[in-house]
């Protein structure tokens, strides 16, 4: 089992994108990820290191996860799937996200799950989930069920949007997670029509790695920042004109002035981008957590 530690020292020191409010992370799996996103800035820095494993990844030590978690202050808010998929379709067989839920729970600690699975509606996990401590943000970046399969391993995006609208009517904070939004990959009719009423919404950010992996017209990816090629913001603004099925949407930014430009004229909440509906204040630092 490969150590993953070492990698995650290049993010903590990471000087764009600072702004995120939820920066405690746990993967449960990580060294690989079964969907093996095309687009997927993890699969960029550990494949050319050989830490890349798409058929068994490493899965995380439950007692280190515990001995972490014991010691958290409760207004940390813990986000599972970071730089992997907490519910890839390893989990089905060695639960550690599920052991790790369990685990949050009873210390009475936010958890922010994101992630490309229908997994995560199963009645299993439903049972365990605290109301008050769950939000959940299941990604979309194509309404197509078989033009999907050409850059992600993922479920269905017909099964995710099933499991949003599943969590939603259930009563849990819940978003769809539009990442990344890339044009032409998105049919607005479907996307419109999801029964939630939470959208986050990222754009594709562009290096020699996704433009490797992943065949799409890369033209208007003209701005260079924090060594990304990404949209320009007028670009960005007429993608997001034809999302219109949502009361709360917000826009995640890497771009340091896009993101002040959103935050001021789209984001429902100006102080979250992620819009996570909370009851405590929380202030947290960052810190990748090596568990494995």
């Amino acid at each position: 089992m490969k150590e993953f530690g070492s990698f995650y020292n290049v993010i903590d020191h990471r000087k764009y994108n600072t702004w995120c409010n939820y920066k405690h992370r746990i993967d449960t799996y990580g060294c690989g990820c079964q969907h093996n996103c095309s687009y997927c800035y993890a699969k960029c820095l550990l494949d050319f290191r050989g830490n890349w494993n798409i058929k068994q990844p490493s899965q995380a030590n439950l007692s280190k996860i515990k001995a972490v978690i014991r010691v958290l202050s409760k207004d940390v808010v813990i986000r599972m799937g970071s730089m992997t998929d907490c519910f890839q379709p390893i989990e089905r067989d060695n639960n550690i996200t599920y052991e790790t839920i369990k685990l949050l729970n009873k210390c009475k600690i936010n958890y922010l799950i994101v992630t490309k699975s229908h997994l995560v509606s199963n009645d299993k996990y439903l049972d365990i989930y605290d109301r008050n401590l769950a939000h959940f943000q299941v990604s979309i970046t194509n309404t197509n069920d078989r033009e999907c399969l050409k850059h992600e391993k993922a479920s269905p995006p017909s099964k995710r949007i099933k499991s949003i609208e599943k969590l939603y009517e259930a009563g849990f904070d819940v978003s769809v997670r539009l990442s990344p939004f890339i044009e032409g990959f998105i049919d607005y009719g479907i996307l419109n029509s999801i029964k939630c009423d939470k959208i986050l919404i990222e754009f594709l950010k562009v290096n020699h790695w996704v433009r490797k992996w992943f065949d799409i017209n890369y033209f208007d990816y003209v701005l260079s920042y924090g060594g990304y090629r990404h949209l320009p913001l007028y670009k960005k603004i007429i993608m997001l004109k034809g999302i219109t099925g949502f009361s709360e949407m917000s826009v995640g930014e890497y771009v340091q002035e896009h993101h002040a430009y959103f935050k001021e004229n789209v984001n429902y909440n100006k102080n979250d981008c992620c819009n996570l509906t909370l009851n405590n204040k929380h202030i947290p630092t960052y810190i990748q957590l090596n568990l494995f």
